[in-house]
């Protein structure tokens, strides 16, 4: 299971340990949204994959959104 938390415009993905796995986060380049690892060392289940994944399409979609932060 993955864990995806709001953070500046990014989504944090945190694994069940509560260990942060990488980012979502937009890229203006592309224009749309890709998973970048925290570092290169971070090995990915096959479950947490799939979770990232399934999430960056919703992303892509419009189905999920990135709620934004005010720091008012």
């Amino acid at each position: 299971m993955v864990l995806f938390w709001a953070a500046q415009q990014a989504l944090d993905c945190i694994n069940d340990s509560g260990s942060i796995l990488g980012k979502i986060k937009f890229d203006t380049a592309k224009d749309e949204f890709i998973f970048s690892p925290d570092s290169d060392s971070v090995e990915l289940s096959s479950i947490e994959k799939s979770s990232i994944a399934d999430r960056v399409s919703g992303l892509n979609s419009g189905q999920y959104s990135i709620p934004m932060q005010d720091d008012d």
